[in-house]
C-alpha cells in the first residue's frame, strides 16, 4: 500500500484529542533568534583556534566563505522543514515522515547524543574561566561540586519557561558581545590591513583538521532550534525570519572580531588557541577588558547550555509525541508546561559525562553528527518528492535537482569530516550508532507487548509514512 498524500490543509502530526490549556508563553521573534544564536555560536568564543591552524588569512576566508556552503543550506532546510512540520521534534519529525519510524529513532538518538555532550561542555568551561579568580575550583572535590551546582542552577532556569529561557538569552547575549564592541573599537585605530593576508609564521605547520574542526563546531547546529517550533509563535512566518536574523548575528560576530585582533596586534601564532580574546583585549586595552571578555565568556557559556537544554528537552517531547520514546518522556510541568522529564534526563546524562575525558568524545560528537546531518539532507531531499504538495510556508525556490547540487558540498564536506576520524572515535561512534539501533528494536518490542503506554494519536489519522 502507497503512502497517502499529505494535503495542504491538514498537518501530518496533527493531535486529535483536546488540548489542554497552556500556562506558558510562546516564543517570540527575539528571544527565537537568541535561541538560535546560542545553538549556534554564541559569540566568537572559540574561533581563535582557526588562526593558531591555518594563520589570519585562511581563518577570515574561513569564516566568510564556510557560511555560504555550509551553514546557509543547513538553515534554509531547516526553514523549510520546520515551516512545513511546525511541531515538536523538529529533524526527528523529518526523518519519521520520509523513511520511516526507525530513521526517525535512529535521528533522534544521534541527535540527542551530541546534544547532551554540549551540555556537558558548558559547566566545565565556565569553571575553566572561574579558576582564574578562585583557584581553589581547579581540582578535586571543589572541581566537581561546582559542575554539579552550576549544572544543576542553569538546568532549572530552562524548567522555569521557555520564555524566560529566551530572553535571558537575549540579556545573555547582549553582554557577552559587548565586550568585543569595545575591543573592535580600540583596536581600529591600531589596524594594519596587511596583517590580514598572513598565511602564518614561518616554521608552523598547517593543522588542517583543526582549521575545519574550528570551522564546523563553530558553524553548525541551525537545525537544533526546529525541535522547538511547536513552541514558537506563529512559526511558519517567525521561524524563518529568526533564521535569517541570527545567521547574520553569528557571522558578523565571528568576522568582525577576528578582522579587529587578527588586523591590530602582531602575529604570534603558537598563542592564538582557545581563549586568547582574552589576551587580545589585555594587550590593546588593559587587565579591565580581559575581565570583562573573561565574564562574557562565562555568560555565553550559560546561554549555550539553556539554548542546547531547551533544544534537547523539546526533543524527547517531540519523540514521545511520535511514538519512538513512551508517553512519559513527554510529560510537563504543572506550573511552568515546560516538559520536565526531558531537562532532567539530558541534565542527568550530562552530568554523568562530565567526568570523562572530552577529547575524543567531542570528535565522536563531530561523527555522529554528521552522520545525522547527511540523514537530515536525504530526508529533506525526499520530502520533495514523496510529497512535493505539501504545504510549505517558506519553499527554498530551487527544483530538485538544484536542491541536491545544494546538498551535495555540505554532503561532501560531512563525509570529509568522518574520514579524517580516529579508530578511537570510530569506535566510540560504531557503539553509540549500535546502542541506538537496539534501543529502537526495544521500544518497538515494548510498543507491540504493551509493556509501557505510547502515544498513538498520529498512527490514528492513518497518516503514518
Amino acid at each position: 500500500m502507497g503512502s497517502p498524500q499529505i494535503s495542504s490543509t491538514t498537518h501530518p502530526l496533527v493531535d486529535p484529542r483536546p488540548s489542554s490549556p497552556r500556562i506558558h508563553k510562546k516564543l517570540a521573534l527575539l528571544p527565537l533568534i537568541f535561541l538560535i544564536y546560542f545553538e549556534v555560536a554564541g559569540g566568537p568564543y572559540g574561533e581563535e583556534a582557526a588562526v593558531g591552524a591555518a594563520g589570519p588569512l585562511l581563518a577570515i576566508l574561513g569564516f566568510l566563505i564556510f557560511p555560504f556552503i555550509w551553514s546557509i543550506p543547513e538553515a534554509l532546510i531547516s526553514a523549510e522543514l520546520a515551516t512545513a512540520f511546525p511541531g515538536n521534534g523538529g529533524f526527528v519529525t523529518w526523518a519519521e515522515q520520509a523513511f520511516g519510524p526507525f530513521w526517525g529513532s535512529l535521528m533522534g538518538s544521534l541527535k540527542l547524543f551530541t546534544g547532551v555532550i554540549n551540555i556537558a561542555s558548558y559547566p566545565i568551561l565556565c569553571i575553566d574561566y572561574l579558576q582564574l579568580l578562585l583557584p581553589i575550583l581547579s581540582s578535586g572535590a571543589p572541581y566537581y561540586l561546582s559542575i554539579l551546582i552550576s549544572t544543576s542552577v542553569f538546568a532549572f532556569l530552562n524548567y522555569t519557561g521557555l520564555a524566560i529561557v529566551g530572553y535571558t538569552a537575549v540579556s545573555l547575549g547582549v553582554i557577552s558581545l559587548s565586550p568585543f564592541v569595545i575591543l573592535t573599537l580600540v583596536c581600529i585605530p591600531k589596524i594594519s590591513p596587511a596583517r590580514w593576508l598572513s598565511l602564518g609564521e614561518k616554521g608552523v605547520a598547517k593543522d588542517w583538521t583543526l582549521f575545519f574542526n574550528t570551522l564546523f563546531w563553530n558553524l553548525n547546529f541551525w537545525d537544533n532550534a526546529s525541535t522547538l517550533a511547536g513552541e514558537v509563535e506563529n512559526p511558519q512566518t517567525t521561524y524563518p525570519k529568526a533564521l535569517f536574523s541570527a545567521g547574520i548575528l553569528t557571522c558578523l560576530a565571528y568576522l568582525i572580531p577576528l578582522l579587529a585582533a587578527t588586523g591590530a596586534i602582531p602575529l604570534d601564532q603558537t598563542e592564538w588557541a582557545d581563549g586568547y580574546y582574552a589576551t587580545v583585549a589585555q594587550t590593546v586595552a588593559g587587565n579591565w577588558l580581559k575581565i570583562w571578555v573573561e565574564i562574557g565568556a562565562v555568560l555565553s557559556a550559560v546561554g549555550l547550555f539553556e539554548a542546547q537544554l531547551s533544544s534537547c528537552a523539546y526533543q524527547v517531547l517531540g519523540m514521545a509525541d511520535l511514538g519512538l520514546l513512551p508517553r512519559f518522556f513527554g510529560s510537563k510541568s504543572k506550573w511552568f508546561g515546560t516538559p520536565w522529564v526531558g531537562i532532567l534526563l539530558s541534565t542527568i546524562v550530562a552530568l554523568a559525562v562530565s567526568c570523562l575525558d572530552f577529547t575524543d568524545i567531542i570528535s565522536s560528537v563531530n561523527f555522529l553528527y554528521s552522520l545525522a546531518m547527511l540523514l537530515e539532507f536525504a530526508s529533506f531531499l525526499w520530502l520533495r518528492k514523496k510529497h512535493p504538495a505539501l504545504h510549505r510556508p517558506y519553499k527554498i525556490p530551487l527544483p530538485l535537482p538544484g536542491l541536491a547540487v545544494m546538498c551535495l558540498i555540505p554532503a561532501g564536506f560531512l563525509v570529509f569530516i568522518m574520514a579524517i576520524a580516529t579508530k578511537a572515535v570510530l569506535l566510540v561512534s560504531a557503539s553509540v550508532t549500535l546502542a541506538a539501533i537496539l534501543w529502537f528494536f526495544v521500544m518497538k518490542l515494548c510498543k507491540s507487548r504493551k509493556l509501557i503506554k505510547f502515544n498513538t494519536s498520529y498512527q490514528m489519522l492513518g497518516l503514518m509514512t
